[in-house]
């Protein structure tokens, strides 16, 4: 397994480490619901070097990747990020990503589990293009700082006034002594926050620098058990889970993701894609479910007995004080409130279809 070089400091604080997209990566430090309730509540610092990190260059990266990416890469702003896609020839996804535009090059970050398969991918399609395809997975790594303190923690390390940094952009700080890092303002957890981008052998000094400015804030190292449940609260895609090679991003509700826009031109996967979401039937809703046990991949969904979908994703939410999950159903049973069950091994267990978000800062979730 592929270590990141922030692997013997996880050891070192008694992290549980387990394989994750062919990484040995930290699942947790401690209780996973309570690491889920100090990034809500204060801040988690999370290790993000087993993201893949890949720069295209050249004059025709713009027009490259408008013919391989979902969202519309030529409308995207100098310091902007958008959230996109690869699909298939069929209009499945290979993968969803992060695209970052600069002035010099284009910067994608997409899943540790999917890099290789990425990378074959873009390779697969850059003949006839004037790039280069750069992959700095290895020589690079990133750390987030998620939650209500962490502008002020990251700020605490930096030179500069983080607050002109909006959501979805990035700019470049002195961190650390560090000059020139590039920090960005997205996240997974539903919580305002940062990822830094350093090179590999300035990871464990970032980290532990970071930990010891955020500590009377209350920042505490964060697993990847904790992560997947506060994603899940804020009702963003997991690939393997919402996204797959059998459910695609319009089911998925990702419309802002995806442009068949004349301008853009043509697409890998963009005709095959807008036929499936003409002839689609299910679609992607959140669900509760009350009782001992939370909802789990594969669990089939009922009404009145009769399958009609199937949950995608599933944990106990510390923020809501119940279980949700994910699901995709027929159409018709997709409406807020409406009554479902889960079939546990034989026995139906009731579950109510869920708006997604679960949660959002912006407004903050009643208990049960």
């Amino acid at each position: 397994m592929k270590q990141t070089p922030l692997h013997d400091t996880h050891a070192a604080l008694g992290a549980r480490l387990v394989e994750f997209g062919g990484w040995h990566m930290p699942v947790q430090y401690g209780p996973i619901l309570e690491e889920v309730k100090c990034v809500r509540e204060r801040a988690g610092i999370f290790d993000l070097g087993h993201m893949g990190r890949v720069r295209v260059f050249g004059p025709d990266r713009v027009r490259f990747l408008d013919s391989i990416t979902s969202n519309f890469v030529a409308r995207i702003p100098n310091g902007a990020i958008r959230y996109s896609l690869f699909c298939g020839a069929d209009g499945y996804p290979i993968d969803d990503l992060l695209v970052y535009v600069d002035p010099e090059y284009i910067r994608l970050v997409v899943n540790a589990s999917n890099t290789d398969a990425d990378l074959a991918f873009i390779r697969e399609h850059a003949e006839g293009f004037d790039v280069t395809i750069d992959d700095r997975t290895d020589r690079t790594t990133m750390i987030a700082v998620q939650g209500p303190e962490a502008l002020d923690i990251v700020q605490s390390a930096c030179d500069s006034d983080l607050s002109g940094i909006g959501y979805y952009r990035f700019g470049r700080a002195t961190v650390c002594s560090i000059p020139n890092t590039l920090l960005s303002r997205t996240g997974y957890t539903g919580e305002d926050g940062f990822e830094i981008y350093l090179r590999e052998e300035d990871g464990v000094d970032v980290w532990s620098a970071l930990l010891e400015l955020g500590g009377s804030r209350g920042l505490q190292p964060i697993g990847l058990g904790a992560r997947d449940t506060l994603r899940l609260e804020a009702g963003m895609a997991l690939y393997g889970h919402e996204l797959s090679p059998t459910h695609h991003a319009l089911e998925a509700g990702l419309d802002f993701a995806i442009s068949f826009a004349e301008e853009k031109g043509d697409w890998v996967g963009r005709d095959a894609l807008k036929e499936l979401g003409e002839a689609g039937t299910r679609t992607l809703v959140g669900v509760t479910a009350e009782g001992k046990r939370p909802p789990r991949m594969g669990y089939p969904v009922l009404a009145d007995g009769v399958q009609v979908g199937e949950i995608r994703s599933g944990s106990i939410s510390p923020t809501l004080g119940t279980n949700i999950g994910t699901a995709y159903v027929e159409r018709e049973f997709s409406a807020p409130g409406t009554e479902l069950a889960m079939d546990l091994r034989g026995k139906p267990a009731p579950i109510q279809v869920h708006p997604l978000p679960f949660y959002s800062r912006t407004r903050k979730p009643k208990k049960g």
